[in-house]
């Protein structure tokens, strides 16, 4: 039980860090400006993205909300049938959860466009935030959770 406790509160902290994050950044850093912050490993560059990943969709606001709701009722539908038996499952959603919320209140509150502001400057990446990194993570650990399950089945079925 304790696992769980500790995943939403980890989420209600990593959606509140995302939203203090991203009105740090607009409130201190001019948009389209860019701060060092570990020199040549990450900088900080004020950014706004109307799209999605890698500006996936850009401009289609309803169609990245309409997505995000999807995915979040997705989320929300594994959780009550799976969610509460695995605390990977439950993990994974509950990053996935937070990070997508987190971006929905930008596209929201912010003309359709989410504050990014993360630039992994030893790489070519685009401009993330802390909504995209939790997302990301929480896909992964969706992934694992199903990979798992798949290879838990097959030993299952040869058994019997």
């Amino acid at each position: 039980m304790l696992s769980y406790i500790l995943a939403i509160i980890s989420g209600i902290a990593l959606l509140v860090f995302d939203q203090v994050s991203k009105y740090i950044v607009v409130k201190t850093m001019p948009l389209g400006s860019s701060s060092e912050f570990l020199p040549g490993i990450i900088d900080f560059w004020h950014v706004h993205n109307k799209g999605g990943a890698w500006g996936f969709l850009s401009g289609y606001t309803w169609i990245l909300l309409s997505i995000t709701i999807i995915v979040m009722l997705i989320c929300i539908a594994l959780l009550l049938k799976h969610g509460i038996k695995n605390k990977l499952l439950f993990w994974a959603i509950t990053l996935v959860l937070s990070g997508g919320i987190g971006n929905m209140i930008d596209r929201i509150f912010n003309g359709g466009s989410v504050v990014d502001f993360i630039h992994l400057d030893f790489m070519d990446f685009p401009v993330f935030n802390i909504a995209d990194c939790a997302i990301v993570i929480g896909a992964g650990l969706l992934v694992l959770y199903f990979v798992m399950d798949i290879i838990k089945e097959r030993k299952n079925h040869e058994r019997n």
